[in-house]
């Protein structure tokens, strides 16, 4: 799907797949200019396919501005099916303002949200809607990556994570490295218009949880998360994504800090995620309560890391970060065939 070097792009990172309603199938990833590097002049980029995956259409670049040579990327896509409207979520900051300078407060990292109404093929200008989805005392931002889901009275749910600035916690700024695991928290941003305006709505208050996403359960959301200071993922519940019902820590996804995705599938919850050791042997797990989890399919045993699942025409594909030496040589789509007993 992507290969590192190609299309004018030293690597590519971050996946994320969405099937839309007409039946066509959005592939989204990080195009990371001169490095792997998390900053530099990194594009979000995009492949389209109107056979299932089978057949692809050329890249894509999507909100990228000639004037903005800094990082437009963490996608993360979700369709309103009222009006067939593709909403993707992103995230910028400047090339010279990596995470470590974002995390002491001295770097902004700003959310955009852009759309498209003909099913990826063309999308609206970036427009930033920080000052409705970001506090004052959050320094780090990320949505996604991966997808989002619409709850059956519209509303549009995207899994976020942001990072609080130390003085919230009594620290000066230049701890925040030391201190990055009890900054970080996951949380939700909502959308009850189809993705015209956004706002804050369940925080994860669990310190260390980080990259999430979110899977549509018959009543509410399941949403997991990367957890830093911790060797396994963490797990939540909403109704409606204003408010969590429980958490729980999942001791089954042992899990090397790494991002993984969700879905509902046939009745069941999955997550896929790297078991490790490391960020290798990508793994899908299925529960049909949230509690205990079964391994459904190991995708490979060789490095992997970033992933998001999606169904088309009952089959179970996931787009992942993987390669020989290292996970970061190519993004691949793979059908996931359950191997469980």
């Amino acid at each position: 799907m992507f290969e590192a070097g190609s299309g004018g792009y030293h690597t590519y990172r971050i996946p994320a797949l969405l099937r839309l309603d007409s039946g066509v199938l959005l592939a989204f990833a990080e195009g990371r200019r001169a490095s792997a590097s998390d900053t530099g002049w990194i594009d979000t980029v995009l492949r389209r396919s109107a056979d299932g995956g089978r057949t692809w259409g050329p890249l894509q670049v999507v909100g990228a501005s000639p004037a903005w040579p800094g990082v437009t990327g963490n996608p993360c896509p979700v369709q309103d099916r009222a009006t067939g409207r593709v909403v993707l979520t992103l995230c910028r900051n400047r090339g010279d303002g990596p995470e470590a300078e974002i995390l002491m407060g001295r770097a902004p990292r700003t959310v955009w949200v852009c759309h498209s109404d003909d099913d990826g093929a063309s999308w609206s200008p970036p427009r930033e809607i920080t000052d409705s989805v970001k506090r004052p005392d959050w320094t780090w931002y990320a949505t996604g990556p991966g997808h989002g889901v619409q709850l059956p009275s519209g509303r549009l749910v995207v899994a976020c994570d942001h990072a609080l600035h130390p003085r919230v916690v009594g620290e000066p700024a230049d701890r925040a490295l030391e201190l990055a695991d009890t900054l970080y928290r996951a949380h939700l941003i909502l959308s009850d218009d189809g993705g015209a305006s956004w706002r804050i709505g369940a925080v994860l208050d669990v310190a260390g949880t980080n990259e999430s996403c979110v899977a549509l359960l018959d009543g509410g959301v399941y949403v997991n998360s990367r957890h830093h200071g911790s060797a396994v993922r963490h797990g939540a519940w909403s109704d409606d994504g204003e408010s969590l019902d429980r958490t729980a820590s999942h001791q089954e996804m042992t899990d090397p800090v790494c991002q993984g995705s969700a879905l509902a599938y046939r009745d069941e919850i999955l997550v896929c995620h790297a078991a490790g050791p490391g960020r290798r042997r990508l793994t899908v797990r299925a529960s049909g309560d949230g509690a205990r989890w079964r391994e459904l399919a190991v995708v490979t045993e060789g490095p992997a890391a970033y992933s998001d699942l999606c169904e088309v025409e009952g089959r179970l594909l996931c787009l992942f970060e993987t390669g020989i030496a290292h996970a970061y040589e190519r993004i691949v789509l793979v059908e996931v065939i359950d191997a469980s007993p």
